[in-house]
């Protein structure tokens, strides 16, 4: 079969409204993520999934994953990109049309999921029930190709039904699935391994629902954000290989978060312990700002200061100035993040990963 053949019949997989979206003449690979999960649950690499918190770093990322023949994901959580633009000022419609923007300019042609990350529900209330849902369903209108579901910071039996809700939002359409049991804390606060037990009962429950995800999100030790001074990383590995040898005849894999920080030398062992997607969220907001112009990252440090708020949270005030930066700072973002996204792909053993994705696809 000929490259060219095989890239046509790609293109067919993707899912039908997205071909409606992107039109006929696109050559875009925007995939079902429960597709590229359960081609390579059995491989030992990990897809790094980017929470594109800032726009400039998109192209980069996308230009390591060409260079390279990996399969990425980008996405943002309900708080970074809600319906109303969450701390980032990008709602999911808006999110999808930047990033399938600088896929086509760039003919992007590996391929990549649009991902709904941590869609949280923080309790049992019907208000935090429906934000969720109004998020799940704009995602779905946008595009995405795939949503977790994180009911985590609820006791088990309301995680499980939660999730089992919100999933049959989705289900109607296939999208990949990401669940999580076993909240993962901000850097600086403590919570305690998910178990064996919780991993399973979790899973079996959603089972007994109809509900069959295909990634796993736990909390193995890892935090969110980046790590506090004196701070040590500190990831339980073996706890993370229990739960993937108990889950993995569910038909399930692990997906990491709270890379940012992570020395690459033991991102590079996460494969070996069944993890297959991995989250770098904060990561790529630090390479944005370490090249903004400096006068525009001093005010957005001084309204955080004047706010008492994390710097994040900057974002979404001066969206309009940051979207304008001179190309000079936004050629050098790229880079950084080209050259940064190429350490993790690599560190993640995902070299290829795209040509083994249409290789099992097409058959």
């Amino acid at each position: 079969m000929s490259a060219m053949t095989s890239d046509a019949r790609i293109l067919d997989l993707r899912p039908e409204s997205i071909r409606e979206k992107l039109g006929s003449k696109s050559k875009t690979c925007l995939l079902n993520s429960h597709d590229i999960f359960r081609v390579l649950k059995d491989e030992q690499v990990i897809v790094m999934a980017c929470n594109a918190r800032i726009k400039h770093v998109v192209p980069g990322i996308m230009r390591a994953a060409e260079a390279l023949d990996a399969v990425v994901g980008l996405e943002l959580a309900k708080t970074e990109g809600g319906v109303e633009g969450g701390y980032t000022g990008q709602t999911p419609q808006i999110f999808f049309e930047t990033v399938i923007g600088y896929a086509e300019t760039a003919n992007f042609s590996k391929p990549f999921f649009i991902h709904g990350d941590h869609t949280t529900v923080k309790d049992t209330t019907p208000e935090a029930f429906q934000s969720a849902e109004e998020q799940i369903k704009a995602e779905i209108k946008a595009g995405y190709t795939s949503i977790a579901i994180d009911a985590s910071f609820n006791e088990l039996e309301d995680n499980i039904g939660i999730t089992s809700r919100l999933a049959a939002l989705i289900s109607p359409y296939g999208l990949g699935l990401e669940v999580e049991v076993g909240e993962v804390k901000s850097a600086g606060q403590e919570a305690e391994l998910t178990t064996v037990e919780e991993a399973t009962g979790f899973i079996d429950g959603l089972a007994e629902n109809g509900v069959h995800p295909d990634l796993l999100a736990i909390n193995n030790g890892s935090k969110h954000g980046n790590y506090l001074e004196g701070e040590e990383v500190s990831i339980d590995l073996e706890r993370t290989r229990q739960i993937f040898d108990a889950i993995r005849p569910k038909g399930l894999c692990i997906a990491q978060h709270g890379i940012t920080g992570t020395p690459l030398s033991i991102v590079g062992k996460f494969a070996d312990y069944g993890i297959r997607k991995g989250n770098v969220g904060t990561e790529w907001q630090n390479v944005a700002h370490r090249f903004l112009p400096q006068d525009l990252f001093d005010l957005m440090k001084r309204w955080a200061r004047e706010n008492e708020k994390d710097i994040k949270f900057a974002t979404r005030e001066f969206k309009k100035e940051i979207d304008a930066i001179p190309q000079k700072n936004a050629g050098q973002i790229e880079q950084e993040a080209y050259q940064v996204a190429c350490s993790f792909i690599s560190a993640f053993r995902a070299e290829n990963s795209a040509s083994v994705v249409k290789k099992k696809l097409v058959g």
